[in-house]
């Protein structure tokens, strides 16, 4: 199992940020210092207050919302998907990082959240995720001029 740890200046807005998203938490691992956001059976994320993140850490924070600590991508199952993620998650007061970006094989847009943090939501063809995208490519290249 995945845990990544974030640190959030508000625990309750950014559960409601998250939640808009479509992301469930885990009560088992929530309280009022953090909270287990369920992004796959063995990934999470834990939102911690500023203050039981600076627990873990021996090093001081980061602001994010001037520093670059991590981007974090998560991938969806359609390509309408990634624009209706987006949308909530500029709609739930996230800000545009980069619009579209289409590769053809996938596609991506990418929001700061509440705090600053870095996201990605991306899908990507299964057939170019099996075969890796410069095969899925070749092969959509020789469909074509065959």
């Amino acid at each position: 199992m995945l845990f990544v740890n974030i640190p959030v200046a508000d625990l309750g807005a950014s559960k409601a940020f998250f939640a808009q998203l479509g992301f469930t938490f885990d009560p088992n691992f929530t309280d009022d210092t953090a909270a287990c956001m369920k992004v796959s059976d063995q990934a999470s994320f834990m939102l911690l207050t500023r203050e039981k993140f600076a627990t873990f850490a021996k090093r001081p924070l980061a602001d994010p919302a001037t520093h670059t600590q991590a981007l974090f991508c998560f991938s969806v199952s359609s390509r309408e998907e990634v624009d209706s993620v987006s949308q909530a998650a500029l709609a739930a007061g996230g800000v545009e990082a980069d619009g579209l970006e289409d590769y053809g094989f996938m596609c991506s847009r990418s929001f700061f959240d509440l705090d600053g943090h870095g996201w990605q939501i991306m899908w990507m063809d299964p057939a170019a995720a099996e075969t890796g995208p410069e095969e899925f490519v070749a092969a959509q290249q020789q469909e074509a001029t065959a």
